[in-house]
């Protein structure tokens, strides 16, 4: 049985790779994860808002599920993956992930996160991954000399605002 590659696998290909990797990574660490709010570092409203509009960053939906056929609760919701670009200087604005959880994976560069739950700035860099839900909100910007890119899994529900959900 053959299998024919279309140039929309190959990205996935290369996603899973690095997932298996930083896996890999992080449990032979077992302890705090790259990326992660140091332990010392973690309150409740640590950090203010921070912008609020998005600048020099596109937002790619790659690919989307309906989830609508695993029943009423999940009623026009979406499982969505995207490829976000974030330009040097570059903003995702203030949201929050009340109700929409995500799983962020930086691919290229390096890029800092300020979230509401955390008193220092996070630097993200290649290959970490960043579960985001609950009671967070936050916003990243492009501090480095390259542009980054980052692939965002998330699921949108009807009262997400799909246009306002960086």
């Amino acid at each position: 049985m053959t299998s024919k590659m279309t140039a929309t696998h190959k990205p996935f290909r290369a996603l899973m790779a690095l997932g298996l990797l930083a896996g890999a990574s992080m449990i032979s660490m077992g302890t705090a994860l790259a990326g992660d709010c140091p332990a010392d570092q973690v309150a409740d409203n640590a950090m203010e808002a921070g912008a609020t509009m998005p600048k020099d960053v596109t937002d790619e939906v790659i690919s989307a599920i309906d989830l609508s056929s695993k029943g009423d609760a999940w009623k026009g919701s979406q499982l969505r993956m995207r490829k976000l670009v974030v330009q040097p200087g570059g903003v995702v604005p203030w949201h929050s992930h009340e109700a929409r959880p995500a799983n962020i994976l930086v691919t290229e560069g390096a890029i800092t996160e300020y979230r509401s739950t955390c008193k220092v700035p996070i630097e993200h860099v290649a290959g970490d991954v960043t579960a985001e839900f609950g009671q967070l909100a936050h916003w990243w910007k492009n501090n480095g000399s390259v542009p980054v890119v980052l692939y965002s899994a998330d699921i949108l529900s009807p009262e997400t605002d799909a246009s306002g959900s960086m």
